[in-house]
Order: C-alpha cells, then structure tokens, then sequence
C-alpha cells in the first residue's frame, strides 16, 4: 500500500459508551471511504479465509462465516475449543496494527479477522475473555464494508446498549468490558453486502 493514501487520522472526541463496568470508545471515521475500500479488497485477496469451527455440545460445527488470524509466530489462539496458529502479517495489517497503537498507546501482537457475507451471518453473545488474552490492553475493533448493528449486554442485569458500526470505523473496548459484559453483532434481513471486523488483541505467551 502507498503511504499517501492513508491519511493523518484526525482524532475528534470519540462516542463513548457504556456508564459503568468498562468503557468502549467509537471512532466513526478512523479511515475514509477510499481507504476502508482498499483494505477491505486487499485483506480478501491477501489471507487465508477458512470457515470458522466452533464447539457446540461437544460437537465441532462449521459456520459459514470465514475467519483469518494472524500475529506473531507464538501467538496461538484458543477459541470455542479450537486451537489456532497465526498467518503473517501482511505490509497492510501492520499499517493498520501501528495506526492504532499510536492512537491507544498500546501494541498489539495479533488479530482476529471476522468475513461477514451478509446480515445473514452474526456473531452470538459472548466475551473475549479467553485465557490467552491480555486483560490490560484494550482491544481495538475495526469494521471495514457494510454498516452492521452491534450490542452489548451485561452479565448481572442484562442492560443493553447498541450502535451501528459504520464502514471504516473503530471501536475500542477498555477493561474491564469482558468481565461484566457480553456482545454480539446481530443479524439482520435488511443488509445484504459483506463487512470484516478486525480485532486487534494481545497475546500472552
């Protein structure tokens, strides 16, 4: 990628989200148009895509969404039960992976891509809360394609709060979210376009 055309990221006060028990941060314009739409064809072409399996009563199920993870060369990752190795970084996610880490002042050492085909493709409720995660590093979301709805909802109460991720956003969950709440993306009919999240996490090894 030319560096032109990632742009100086002018840091407008965030939405933040989230009145007690970890705080959540929205960047709506963390990248411009020209630029989500250029990540998004290279991240396509660029990885490895394999359908995501996931342990469901003692069964591996495979999801029709895709799924990429790629770090450093230990950071092996454990998810629904399954174990999984990095790829390598590619010249465009260590562009992305700097970029955030000058904005939070945190490094990150891993990433979680997520390949939704449709609104027909969701996430359920949950927390990124396995053990290999490092609880103090905030763990920075970037959605790139089709605006989709997400949601939080607490553990105790089940209080929700919810915001649309829009095309070449960020959005920056502190601790400590994982302790005290769940989230999802949400399915929807009305959305027909594909959308990538990355997460972008530190490993402990």
């Amino acid at each position: 990628m030319q560096n032109s055309l990632f742009k100086q990221f002018n840091s407008s006060d965030p939405i933040c989200l989230l009145e007690r028990d970890g705080r959540a941060e929205y960047f709506n314009y963390f990248y411009d148009a020209d630029e989500s739409d250029y990540l998004y064809k290279s991240l396509v072409n660029t990885l490895l895509w394999e359908a995501d399996e996931i342990k469901m009563f003692g069964k591996l199920v495979r999801t029709s969404r895709k799924f990429a993870w790629v770090g450093d060369p230990k950071c092996a990752y454990t998810y629904s039960g399954v174990q999984k190795m990095p790829q390598a970084w590619t010249s465009d996610l260590l562009q992305m992976k700097h970029k955030i880490e000058q904005l939070t002042g945190h490094t990150y050492n891993s990433c979680l891509l997520n390949l939704y085909h449709s609104g027909a493709e969701g996430m359920g409720w949950h927390s990124d809360d396995e053990k290999e995660l490092d609880a103090r590093t905030p763990i920075a979301s970037v959605s790139l394609g089709a605006q989709r709805k997400f949601a939080f909802r607490h553990k105790q109460d089940k209080t929700t709060s919810s915001l649309f991720l829009e095309n070449g956003s960020l959005l920056i969950m502190h601790r400590p979210i994982q302790e005290h709440w769940h989230h999802s993306l949400l399915k929807t009919k009305t959305v027909t376009g594909p959308r990538i999240n990355l997460t972008f996490r530190k490993i402990l090894y």
